[in-house]
Formats: C-alpha cells, structure tokens, sequence
C-alpha cells in the first residue's frame, strides 16, 4: 500500500503542528519551507485539515494555523481514511473498473482485503501524539 502525496503532506503538516508548543501558531510557508516541498499543495492540504476540524485557522495579521485538537485526540487511521482517495490496491476492488477475467474465482482479493484492514488496523492504534513523542528533535530538524 502506497498513500497518496495528499495524504503524506497531511500528516506532515499535522506532525509540524504538533511539535510547536501548543496553541502557537505556524503558517504555510515555514512549513513549505521546513519539509521542502510545494505551497500550493500545503494550501489545499491545509484547507481541508480545517474542513476536518483537525487544524484550525487564525486569520489576519499574526494569524496562522494550529492543531484545533490534541495530538491525542488525532487518530492516524481515522486521517488516513478521510485524505485518501480510495483503497483500491488492485483493478477488482473497483467495479466500475474491474476488467479482470478471473475475478470471480480469484483468491488474491480475499487477500489483499485481509491485508488492508490489518494496515489500517495498524493505523488505528497510534494517534498523533505517539508520532511526536520524540518532539525536541522533530524541532531541531525543522528548524523552529
């Protein structure tokens, strides 16, 4: 299982968040700017993190963004789902898609459902706070 750019940057962006002090603000630019990657693509990941309720945004001068939750309260599973587009690992997990001459009898299907609900499981377990236990390094390799 491969994630999306999409949802990498959302956990990044929510890592980065969570290992300033709680309640400071951050905004786009530095962050762009920490993990090297597009603004623009933080700007649509960070609109919908607040769409979420997951980050929150202070307008205006001074303004920037923060967690809207604890780190606690952020379950990695439960993002996973909501900024991936789909779980299809394979052509017949699609219908509307599935082209494959033996879908029906296949076994591998069985299989890889199997195998994504224990990745999912798995994601189920931690929440954001467990990712940023190591925080005073996370702040030193990102520079604020």
């Amino acid at each position: 299982m491969r994630l999306t750019n999409y949802t990498d940057y959302s956990l990044r962006v929510l890592i980065y968040l969570a290992s300033k002090e709680k309640g400071e603000l951050s905004n786009i630019k530095e962050i762009a700017e920490a993990y090297r990657i597009s603004k623009n693509h933080l700007m649509k990941v960070t609109y919908e993190l607040g769409k979420m309720k997951v980050i929150e945004t202070v307008r205006g001068r001074g303004g920037g963004i923060r967690l809207a939750l604890s780190p606690e309260e952020i379950n990695i599973g439960a993002i996973v789902r909501q900024t991936e587009d789909d779980f299809n690992l394979v052509e017949c997990f699609d219908p509307e898609r599935n082209m494959c001459a033996i879908s029906p009898a296949c076994k591998l299907k069985g299989v890889l459902h199997k195998a994504l609900r224990a990745y999912l499981e798995v994601l189920d377990g931690y929440t954001l706070a467990d990712l940023v236990q190591n925080k005073s390094m996370l702040s030193e390799l990102l520079k604020h």
